[in-house]
């Protein structure tokens, strides 16, 4: 299989000549000793998946780094936390950029480890699976706003997919882009990987064949308001034990956890937040979609939608370099609105599905699976008109349009491939 080109390339290059140690984190499979590989080709590689590499570096830390000296890639890192001390002194040692290249698909236990020992000296990024405009070989790499001036620009290297459902049920993962592998055996065996190592170490977890069933749970739950409490009926687990696995999910990078928005002059906001897979294939395996024609009419296709949408609006900012956490949110308030269309009156749950924030703006965002669009769908946007300080922006519907156009002054239609 042909090597895509990723979006953070040029950031890693930069950091190796800004920083000491350059950190790159991230779900397994999506690419990060590929991507290490092939950015720094003349550098050593070391991988702590080696059991021996492992105890060495778990025992005798400066030992390991004597005999694998900087410039050195380490991979798996968080196998081996004894280890980031050594690193720290390493760096503190020398005024030399570059030193270290380090990766681990477990950012839970090896941001704690970063923060206490290598504050200030690294670089840190976050590598998803394959975006749309990565699968596309498209090198624009600005994070997506509904603005006017991010459409135009972003239409001069515009592709549209052949097939979004198709793009959607195959997910992100780099395996998978070649037409040889078999979609259900990859999901199949990343799944049973995914259980038996990351699960395993990251916490307690005596039955897999539970934990199994809790992901199904929650992949079912996908775009929806998490509410532990059903899906601990659903599992025959207590609550506590759901929120310790949701944190696993969250910590291995296969779930986000998209927080609400907090004003004090919106009382009536749900605090909850909503659930969202980070992979829409991994979403489509665990709820058994077996086929992008399936699908797109099947009762999940509007949250695998949205999935997908925020999603791909999250490594938008990620493939920039920006956290992505402190730009977004979402609204949903308790009270119902009424609105009036074509001479009937609606009631409306008071919603917004994404909050971008960016420089005290506002921008609304709406996503639906449907190829047109109408205003009624933005009702809620003006909540935001009531919170001082803030200026809400131009708003959007992200759907399967056919083109750009405008439902009202400040609201856009998007298509979804321009994300």
């Amino acid at each position: 299989m042909d090597y895509i080109s990723r979006a953070l390339e040029e950031r890693l290059r930069k950091y190796e000549k800004t920083y000491k140690a350059i950190m790159v984190t991230g779900a397994r499979q999506v690419g990060k000793s590929t991507l290490l590989k092939r950015v720094f080709p003349d550098r050593k590689y070391v991988s702590l998946d080696d059991p021996f590499l492992e105890q060495q570096a778990r025992e005798a830390g400066d030992m390991f780094l004597t005999l694998n000296a900087p410039p050195v890639t380490i991979d798996e890192v968080q196998r081996a936390k004894e280890l980031f001390r050594y690193i720290k002194i390493k760096c503190d040692e020398s005024e030399e950029k570059g030193l270290f290249c380090l990766s681990g698909s477990q950012p839970f236990h090896l941001m704690q480890n970063v923060s206490e020992s290598l504050s200030g000296r690294i670089g840190i990024v976050e590598l998803s699976s394959l975006s749309m405009r990565e699968c596309m070989h498209d090198t624009f790499n600005k994070h997506f706003l509904p603005t006017l001036e991010y459409v135009a620009e972003r239409r001069k290297s515009l592709q549209k997919p052949k097939n979004i459902w198709e793009m959607i049920h195959r997910g992100g993962y780099p395996e998978l882009q070649s037409e040889e592998k078999e979609w259900n055996a990859f999901y199949a065996d990343y799944v049973k990987t995914y259980l038996e190592r990351d699960v395993r170490e990251l916490a307690a977890v005596h039955d897999l064949n539970v934990f199994r069933q809790f992901m199904i749970a929650a992949a079912a739950r996908t775009g929806e308001i998490l509410n532990y409490s059903t899906i601990a009926s659903e599992i025959g687990k207590d609550v506590a034990t759901v929120k310790n696995w949701i944190s696993i999910l969250e910590a291995s990078g296969i779930i986000y956890l998209l927080e609400p928005y907090i004003s004090n002059v919106l009382k009536r906001a749900i605090k909850s937040p909503k659930l969202y897979f980070r992979d829409t294939g991994l979403v489509c395996y665990l709820t058994r979609w077996l086929s992008p024609e399936n699908l797109a009419y099947g009762a999940m296709s509007g949250p695998i939608f949205e999935t997908f949408v925020v999603s791909e609006i999250l490594k938008s900012f990620a493939n920039e370099g920006m956290d992505y956490r402190h730009f977004v949110s979402y609204y949903r308030g308790r009270d119902k609105k009424k609105v009036k269309e074509n001479g009937e009156i609606l009631e409306l749950e008071s919603e917004i599905d994404l909050i971008i924030e960016e420089n005290g703006v506002l921008y609304p965002i709406e996503i639906k699976k449907n190829t047109q669009a109408k205003a009624v769908m933005t009702s809620a946007f003006s909540v935001l008109d009531q919170i001082s300080g803030k200026q809400r922006g131009m708003g959007a519907v992200i759907c399967n349009c056919p083109d750009v156009g405008m439902l009202r002054e400040n609201i856009l239609q998007i298509p979804v491939w321009y994300i």
